[in-house]
């Protein structure tokens, strides 16, 4: 350990010394206040959907280096357990204004930056049919491979040009494959509680046990799509793994296919802060010389399937599909992060904001939808629940002895929504968003080294923020949506 401990302070020093670089940066321009696409006349009897799936298992994983992203850094994949896939759902409420694509990736995360390349390629493959919008959001599975650059060999960028290339073209394919599935359907939405399956490691404890369904029923009684959102990082294999999967997702799809023959596609909640999968036997199987999480996680996706299997509890949605959609600036006050940039591991659009003269700034987005009556927020993070849902910390409670006051409005109450569905690393992959009274940084290294607070408790999820703003930034964007909205 002494040995890593020197190695790590010197390549943080030479981070340091490359990072002085100039980072070449956008001019920040205003942005617009969004258009809330709302319905405007009576709702059509049916939806139009359509399912499309295919692989991102590079052909040549076992022969070429591929890092698995997630955990460590330069973890080279050294087999596979199943295939990571994208699944493509497209959604029309027979409006006239087109359709929707909801497309889910097996992999950590993807930066706004390759998101607007997918979203291009994806348009320009729709030919004439009409697209109103392109939601991307990741599953933020810890077995696939690096798309973010941050689990290479560093300093080096671990994000592979052509693998992202591939990832382009199978999303191009489950999206022909989706327009090709298309067919008149009723959509349900039916939800159920999982009491056992969750963990927070970090306080408060908060988050949504929730698992979320959309059911898309063909009228021809053909194949159902099924669209299910859940709060847990997608980590079952855990850190000791080196073997490209789709974690336990893979095998929640798998179930259903198998007693339904009915398709997934799969999005995360509000994962931060951390919610994860409680793995059955974990110190035991830790114990052991070569742990293998393999076959937990198996039992952890067919267990969830079973859960997703049990929903009764459904109302038939009303053909529409209303969103806006809104772009945001917000400073990055992540030190190692900008030098990440500086020397390309991290592959993003830098912007220089008057409003922060001594930051960088990234460019973000986020998307409120109305889907038959089920308000959805895509949001580009792991986002803590207690932002979304309320119930944070008291003073007394919290790392530095700061009050619930100076949080922002959670998002529920913002939307006046307490059922508001939260899609996690959607658009973007912004890191942790934590919420400002129970932020703390390292005293002298902030962001590289994990501090302890005043009750003991480890702050390790700051190291991988953008900063204590970005939570009230989020809260003030979907405030303005929301005006919008109601309005």
């Amino acid at each position: 350990m002494e040995i890593m401990d020197k190695v790590s302070v010197i390549l943080d020093k030479y981070l340091l010394h490359v990072g002085k670089k100039v980072l070449k940066k956008n001019s920040a321009k205003p942005l617009a206040e969004g258009f809330y696409d709302k319905l405007q006349k009576d709702p059509a009897e049916s939806f139009i959907t359509g399912f499309g799936k295919a692989s991102i298992l590079p052909m040549d994983w076992a022969t070429k280096k591929y890092y698995i992203a997630g955990y460590s850094e330069n973890n080279p994949a050294v087999g596979m357990l199943d295939e990571p896939h994208v699944h493509a759902l497209w959604v029309d409420d027979r409006s006239g204004r087109g359709g929707m694509l909801f497309i889910s990736c097996d992999c950590v995360g993807i930066l706004n930056r390759d998101i607007n390349i997918l979203r291009e390629a994806v348009k320009k493959s729709l030919g004439n049919i009409a697209c109103r919008a392109i939601n991307i959001f990741c599953t933020h599975n810890h077995a696939g491979i690096d798309t973010m650059g941050i689990w290479g060999m560093l300093p080096f960028s671990g994000k592979d040009p052509k693998y992202m290339k591939l990832i382009e073209n199978q999303m191009i394919k489950a999206v022909e494959l989706a327009l090709e599935d298309r067919r008149e359907s009723d959509v349900y939405y039916g939800t159920v509680q999982v009491p056992d399956m969750q963990e927070d490691i970090r306080l408060p404890v908060v988050y949504s046990k929730t698992l979320t369904r959309f059911r898309c029923v063909p009228r021809d009684g053909s194949r159902e799509i099924w669209f299910l959102n859940f709060a847990s990082h997608s980590e079952s294999l855990q850190g000791s793994n080196s073997r490209i999967s789709a974690d336990f997702p893979h095998y929640l799809r798998d179930r259903i296919r198998v007693e339904t023959g009915a398709e997934t596609i799969y999005g995360v909640g509000a994962i931060g802060g951390m919610i994860s999968m409680d793995i059955p036997n974990e110190q035991e199987i830790r114990d052991k010389k070569n742990s293998d999480f393999a076959e937990n996680t198996m039992e952890i996706g067919h267990k969830l399937g079973g859960y997703a299997l049990q929903i009764e509890d459904e109302k038939k949605l009303t053909p529409y599909v209303n969103f806006i959609r809104k772009e945001l600036y917000l400073p990055v006050e992540n030190t190692i992060l900008s030098i990440a940039g500086r020397v390309h591991i991290i592959e993003a659009d830098w912007y220089a904001d008057n409003k922060y003269p001594k930051k960088t700034c990234l460019k973000s987005e986020m998307t409120y939808i109305d889907f038959g009556g089920v308000p959805m927020l895509m949001i580009p993070c792991e986002l803590f629940p207690e932002l979304a849902f309320g119930g944070y910390l008291s003073e007394e409670e919290s790392a530095e002895g700061k009050p619930a006051s100076v949080n922002p409005t959670p998002l529920t109450e913002i939307a006046g929504e307490k059922e508001l569905l939260i899609f996690g690393l959607a658009n973007d992959e912004l890191g942790y968003v934590l919420p400002p009274n129970d932020f703390m940084l390292h005293p002298t290294q902030p962001y590289l080294e994990i501090p302890r607070d005043r009750l003991n408790r480890r702050h390790y999820e700051e190291t991988n923020s953008l900063g204590p703003q970005t939570a009230q930034l989020l809260a003030d964007c979907f405030v303005s949506m929301m005006k919008i909205v109601k309005n």
